[in-house]
């Protein structure tokens, strides 16, 4: 019997609504996966349906792969909780020999080299940036089921990268380039379109698939595009047995096709549906919704009307949000790595803190600072957890191990902890930069088996290396300690203790392709902004810059939406190196860009040391490589330039060096002495 008490009053609502057309208008941070779970399992429970019969729909591998998970603790085993995606290639897999016979098929994860030449086959220059553009509005187009002659129409109120008629031809030219003699090539878009298709035009096909799953739910309704829509209801044909979970004021990728019109119109398709509002928020302090609220609570237009007031649930911890305005992006940088230091001085764990900004170019400023800080950070969105050196050394070894017959019968954890060992994962955390970064992957590793292993007392190294396999596939790394720097589209779905919204100001957020675009697009910039202040459980703090470089022109202006939200005088303290005026030691001038302050002249007066320079780059070239990581996370250009021309014999000195910092020169001290040696 499942036990319902330990949902709320509106939580239990949704999962004990009767079998059919139900939608669950679900805010941030109210328990949404948690409530469709339990109404999975109540209606298995209550016999009006069985495991195998759901075909639970998300919008990532990982929150599918959460899904199961809760429902198997819960003893529902057999539902199927895929992306649209990854249901819709398991069910083509199966019916394809009835819709074309012996023709092959092959997917085509890789569309770039495809639209590359068609662009050129246009008179289109190829160039990497031009044909992302380009790419990006075929796949819109396919998203919002946009043939290529009824592109240059549907396209006519968006933003595109070259003339509409040129796109329209390359997308037509793409399509036809993916017939080839050997068969067809799919895309992921392709692979929706055929399912779909299987399912209109064979009553055969149609007949199977709806004899095998009569219950649906779909997750994050508010994001579905028209094709995925198409596909949803070839698989309900003319049934209602539906269950949708979405937020309209999270809708924030309509520039890939997806639309809340679906979630908004739902109640007027199914004229007998249950609608259920979640809005007790158990992530965040009161201090959080309410600036959420405010946020979210000055929207225009059609979304706005259907607004949840979140109410949030989480014990106080007395800290309101906070406003800090800085003169440039360098001193934000700063000031949010001298604040994150204090945090974890305070005890908050640096997995529990993230930076998020509106577009990924950012992230670099948050990089030196934190670099400079001595701070451990991670870029979400940068190399993979799996596909780290370190990790991929510690499964190799699990693996080997799993042949050995004798280690069959030995304790699991234990025996993965010997195993790692010898790669580095010691007792005690090591104090050394490059040890402890390894250290702490694989420290992350072993403490995912253990969570495994809690879930599964029967698991070996065998199903081990599966569940890891299926993390990798699903990319859901395990948390590590370390900060977290990600763009405000890649932080949804996720929350931490501490959140920096960082550069607020207009043409940023809203960002100045929306401006131009007109209302609907600044109001989805709005929702970007409450999505990510939702992010946050109890600290939150905004920030913004006037100026790009140290001793630019002031001309930014904070963000439209912190209007009547965040005091008008929010000028913050900067950290001392910013307020220190530098004067340039060959000609005495007042230095007023970063790069001349960190080399010590001005850009135009002579330096020296140019083959020690190129010495410096080219080893940081390589480290870089090594380490997987961008040339500029090492050093600097300036950095290191500023270290060829003051040539440092000692650590002492080099640390003197603007942009090293402790950190680096624990790690890269010594190799950079025994280079600076080498030219002395």
């Amino acid at each position: 019997m499942i036990d319902l008490s330990q949902l709320d009053a509106d939580q239990r609502k949704a999962a004990e609504a009767p079998r059919g057309p139900v939608a669950i208008l679900a805010g941030a941070g109210t328990g949404k996966t948690r409530t469709i779970t339990y109404r999975i399992a109540h209606l298995c429970d209550q016999g009006l349906t069985s495991p195998q019969r759901v075909l639970a729909v998300t919008f990532t591998n990982r929150a599918a792969n959460e899904m199961r998970h809760r429902l198997h603790l819960m003893g529902i085993g057999g539902v199927q909780a895929r992306t649209f995606h990854a249901a819709a290639m398991k069910q083509l897999g199966y019916f394809w020999p009835q819709v074309a016979g012996t023709m092959p098929w092959k997917l085509l994860d890789n569309k770039f080299p495809l639209v590359a030449r068609a662009m050129r086959s246009v008179g289109l220059d190829s160039s990497t940036e031009q044909v992302r553009d380009v790419l990006s509005e075929v796949e819109w187009a396919k998203a919002a089921l946009v043939t290529p002659e009824r592109y240059v129409e549907a396209a006519s109120s968006r933003s595109t990268p070259v003339a509409k008629e040129k796109i329209a031809e390359v997308y037509s030219r793409y399509e036809q380039s993916k017939v080839t003699d050997q068969g067809m090539l799919l895309d992921f878009n392709d692979i929706i379109i055929q399912a779909a298709g299987a399912i209109e035009h064979s009553p055969a096909i149609a007949e199977e698939f709806r004899a095998q799953y009569r219950t649906f739910v779909v997750d994050e309704y508010q994001d579905v595009t028209p094709l995925q829509q198409r596909l949803l209801d070839a698989w309900l044909g003319n049934r209602d047995d539906l269950t949708v979970v979405g937020d309209a004021n999270q809708t924030i990728y309509s520039f890939t096709g997806a639309t809340p019109d679906y979630l908004l119109d739902f109640s007027r398709k199914y004229e007998n549906s249950v609608v259920v509002k979640l809005q007790r928020d158990y992530r965040s302090t009161k201090e959080v919704t309410d600036l959420a609220n405010q946020v979210i609570g000055k929207a225009k237009g059609r979304v706005a009307g259907t607004r949840l007031e979140l109410r949030g649930m989480r014990p106080s911890v007395n800290h309101e949000p906070e406003f800090d305005q800085y003169p440039d992006d360098p001193s934000e940088a700063r000031a949010v790595a001298s604040k994150v230091k204090q945090l974890l001085a305070q005890g908050i764990p640096a997995s529990e803190i993230a930076v998020l900004y509106r577009i990924n170019a950012l992230s670099e400023q948050f990089e030196q600072a934190f670099s400079e800080a001595g701070i451990d950070y991670e870029v979400r969105g940068g190399t993979e957890f799996f596909k780290r050196r370190e990790i991929r050394e510690a499964l190799a070894a699990l693996a080997k191990a799993a042949q050995r017959p004798e280690l069959a019968e030995e304790p699991l954890l234990p025996t993965v902890r010997n195993l790692l060992f010898p790669l580095g994962l010691e007792q005690q955390e090591p104090t050394g930069a490059q040890a402890r970064e390894r250290w702490q992957s694989l420290r992350a590793l072993a403490d995912l088996a253990e969570e495994f292993a809690r879930a599964d007392a029967t698991l070996d190294l065998q199903g081990l290396l599966l569940k890891f396999q299926q993390r990798a596939e699903a990319k859901n790394p395990p948390s590590m300690n370390r900060v977290t720097l990600t763009s405000l589209h890649s932080a949804k779905g996720l929350e931490w203790d501490a959140v920096f919204l960082t550069g607020l100001y207009e043409s940023m957020v809203p960002i100045r392709q929306a401006i131009k675009a007109g209302e609907d697009a600044i109001e989805e910039e709005r929702r970007l902004l409450y999505v990510g202040v939702t992010r946050a459980r109890e600290r939150l703090y905004c920030s913004w810059s006037l100026a790009r470089q140290e001793g630019g022109k002031a001309n930014r202006q904070r963000s439209r939406f912190l209007d009547g939200i965040a005091p008008t005088s929010s000028a913050a303290a900067i950290p001392g190196r910013a307020q220190r005026r530098k004067t340039c030691r060959v000609c005495g001038s007042v230095l007023v860009t970063a790069q001349s302050m960190i080399v010590g002249r001005c850009e135009d007066c002579p330096g020296d040391n140019e083959e020690l320079f190129q010495a410096l780059r080219t080893w940081r070239r390589e480290v870089a490589m090594e380490i997987q990581k961008p040339a500029y996370v090492v050093f600097s250009d300036a950095t290191l330039r500023a270290i060829a021309e003051k040539a440092p014999t000692t650590e002492v000195e080099l640390g003197s060096v603007s942009g090293v910092g402790e950190v680096k020169l624990e790690r890269f001290g010594r190799e950079i002495l025994a280079i600076v040696e080498d030219f002395a």
